[in-house]
């Protein structure tokens, strides 16, 4: 076989599996750029492989996709313990299809991908290639380089953890919809009664900066003390400011734009029709990826 045609088809089955490479990645990493460097650090070893040797391409490339985005997420670990304020995920505009898929749409959720944040990476990679792929024991052994029985007890352990944080109940996108609207409404006339109805007692905001933007250092608890933060920063701010709907990881978000130009994207969590989590990504260098749709995909 040709070089040449080796090439091509190992770009072809490259391209073919990229969507789901992707994804596997940016729910690992929770960082779409750095999902980006994992992929193109996969393609440079996929090259590299012998193709008759493999049985199953996607089961091969997923295999070193997982490797390289362990490598990186244990990189990002000790880069998030220099971070400014809390470390919110990277959000990603996606297009309706992937709100229709609600196992797509819960896995990269931004109330579950910080909860993904709270394992370690070996967790987090079995749990995601597991719970989210479906993914047999011993492929996940070999891409984390443990042993099946090993991955078995992870995966338990991992689930486990998970299942005692993510929401506890399933919420429609126009359920999602609807609260955020009534938010919306009651920012936009500085309505904090209007807050109050839409936050759950318990609610709680955080705002990613990364030390760029001006966010609250530490997540801010409580009805009464989120609303009268959002009413009383948007009083003080001079420039106009527009709030407007958009889909983010899946589910409605509300992207903020400040004088005509982006400055964050804000996600909620939404239980018993009232928002329990409110965040709020303002740090550039995290919002490269809402002008355009990215393309996600579980298969």
């Amino acid at each position: 076989m040709s070089n040449d045609h080796a090439i091509d088809r190992a770009t072809e089955a490259f391209v073919t599996h990229r969507n789901l490479l992707f994804t596997v990645a940016y729910e690992m990493l929770g960082s779409a750029a750095d999902a980006e460097d994992a992929l193109q650090e996969t393609w440079l070893r996929w090259v590299e492989v012998d193709l008759e040797q493999v049985r199953d391409q996607r089961a091969y490339l997923v295999r070193i996709a997982t490797r390289q985005a362990l490598n990186r997420l244990r990189t990002i670990s000790r880069r998030k313990e220099s971070y400014v304020g809390p470390w919110l995920p990277e959000p990603l505009l996606t297009a309706p299809d992937v709100a229709q898929d609600m196992e797509l749409a819960e896995s990269v959720s931004m109330a579950v991908m910080l909860v993904l944040e709270t394992l370690s990476p070996t967790e987090r990679a079995v749990f995601v290639l597991r719970e989210v792929f479906d993914i047999g024991y011993d492929e996940i052994a070999a891409s984390v380089d443990k042993t099946p029985a090993a991955v078995r007890q992870i995966a338990h352990r991992a689930r486990r953890h998970v299942d005692a944080r993510r929401p506890r109940e399933v919420v429609s996108q126009s359920e999602r919809r609807e609260a955020l609207e009534s938010f919306m409404r009651a920012l936009e006339g500085g309505d904090l009664q209007g807050l109050l109805d839409v936050l759950a007692p318990e609610v709680v905001y955080m705002g990613d900066g990364g030390g760029v933007k001006h966010a609250a250092l530490r997540p801010v608890v409580g009805a009464d003390k989120v609303a009268r933060l959002l009413v009383g920063g948007l009083g003080r701010n001079l420039i106009p400011i527009t709030f407007g709907p958009t889909m983010v990881n899946g589910s409605p978000a509300l992207a903020v734009h400040l004088d005509g130009q982006l400055d964050g994207i804000m996600a909620a969590r939404v239980e018993g029709g009232r928002i329990t989590g409110l965040y709020f990504v303002r740090n550039p260098e995290k919002l490269s990826h809402v002008e355009s749709a990215n393309p996600l995909t579980l298969r």
